[in-house]
């Protein structure tokens, strides 16, 4: 696509990469037969191939507009697109551009900005943001129906961790919402990890890994948060761990966009080659090892929803599915397995309508071979998705986890 930067463009820290993407688009329209938002809408602006025309307005030297910042806001950044392209677009990293440009020009109602900067301090605080689910529990009859839908249906606990004492250690990133939503998910994965030899090494002073902030208007916000991460895994990192364990896969996608995020800053970009290259989702780590003491027995029929965090952004599409059969689990048909589901982080929170018909849709795929429950590799999703009072969501491992209680341990 060929295309001319404005001089206030050309001055962007990113403004050479943004150029290479756009003229790398060849228009062929491919990628709105797989935009969940373009099936819904049929609006070429919903549509990626017309958000990467209003980008290339606005570098261009066109005023950016609220309809500008709205269809840039309704992409789910879900990179379908991008496994679609024949040309190999990196949309997510031009968006992430045109977002930064856009918002920095206009100005966001009152409420939009009250909603995005409140999602971005809880996101820093999973104490405080654990103690408001417990509240939230409390009170959740006196609660409007949406927000009661964001809440667990059932008060989960995290179940005791094994002590570290294997040789092999890894660290686990622990997330910002999930100790809140879902609070047994990191213990059954030190617990099935543990069954594998691998200790997990404790690591409290990282935090979130900045994909919230990032995401949501604030993107040195959310690259500072990348760097104090990296500060606090350094020191186990040279002391051997292997890997860096991410159990929500949209945070695993960020944290292996470290990288590319810190390439130009001097003191940190080595660094964050490194966390980058030990960055794992759980699944890649699981089904790397050897699964003779993850003998698994379980009844239940299970439909395997895979984030799209999961399979387009770190491609690692029916990776899941693999390993549940391979620990023999039953596994139902899931059609149009390739659509998102609505969550997209904050996603459901700042475009509530479209997340929910997302959701429904996806919903009536997952459950068309009559499930007995849903497993998902992210925690927006899973919670995004059980929101709905359906059929039960709930993330892989700790499926996984309850099938090896009911073993007897081969360790």
């Amino acid at each position: 696509m060929q295309t001319t930067l404005s001089d206030a463009a050309k001055r962007l820290a990113r403004a050479e990469e943004a150029e290479r993407i756009l003229r790398s688009c060849v228009h062929c329209g491919f990628c709105n037969a797989t935009c969940p938002t373009y099936q819904l809408l049929g609006d070429e602006l919903d549509g990626p191939r017309g958000r990467i025309y209003l980008i290339k307005q606005v570098l261009e030297g066109q005023p950016a507009s609220a309809k500008t910042q709205l269809h840039l806001d309704r992409c789910l950044s879900c990179r379908n697109c991008e496994t679609t392209c024949p040309s190999g677009v990196d949309y997510h990293n031009l968006l992430d551009i045109g977002r930064a440009v856009v918002d920095q020009a206009v100005a966001r109602p009152p409420l939009q900005r009250a909603l995005r900067s409140g999602l971005r301090n809880l996101a820093s605080h999973p104490t405080a943001f654990k103690r408001l689910v417990q509240l939230g529990r409390s009170v959740d009859s006196l609660l409007p129906a949406a927000l009661k839908a964001k809440l667990p249906r059932s008060a989960a606990t995290a179940q005791a961790r094994p002590q570290a004492h294997h040789e092999r250690r890894v660290l686990l990133l622990e997330g910002c919402v999930q100790p809140g939503l879902s609070p047994n998910t990191n213990a059954a994965t030190a617990r099935v990890l543990d069954r594998l030899g691998i200790s997990v090494t404790a690591t409290p002073q990282a935090g979130c890994c900045g994909a919230v902030d990032y995401h949501l208007d604030a993107q040195a916000r959310g690259l500072e948060r990348a760097r104090h991460n990296i500060d606090a895994w350094w020191p186990a990192i040279e002391a051997g761990a292997e890997a860096i364990v991410q159990t929500a896969s949209g945070c695993g996608a960020f944290v292996k966009d470290y990288a590319k995020l810190l390439h130009g800053d001097g003191q940190y970009a080595s660094k964050a080659r490194r966390v980058s290259e030990l960055a794992r989702d759980l699944v890649e780590v699981v089904a790397a090892e050897p699964l003779d003491k993850l003998a698994c027995h379980s009844g239940q029929l299970l439909a395997v929803h895979c984030p799209c965090s999961l399979q387009h952004a770190q491609k690692l599409g029916g990776s899941v599915e693999a390993l549940l059969k391979r620990l023999n689990f039953n596994l139902s048909n899931v059609p149009d397995g390739h659509l998102c589901c609505g969550s997209a982080g904050t996603y459901s929170l700042t475009q509530p309508q479209l997340a929910r018909q997302l959701r429904d849709n996806k919903l009536d795929a997952l459950e068309s071979g009559r499930p007995d429950v849903i497993v998902s590799a992210n925690i927006g999703c899973q919670t995004h998705l059980d929101g709905a009072g359906r059929t039960p969501v709930r993330h892989w491992i700790e499926l996984v986890d309850e099938a090896l209680a009911k073993s007897p341990s081969l360790a």
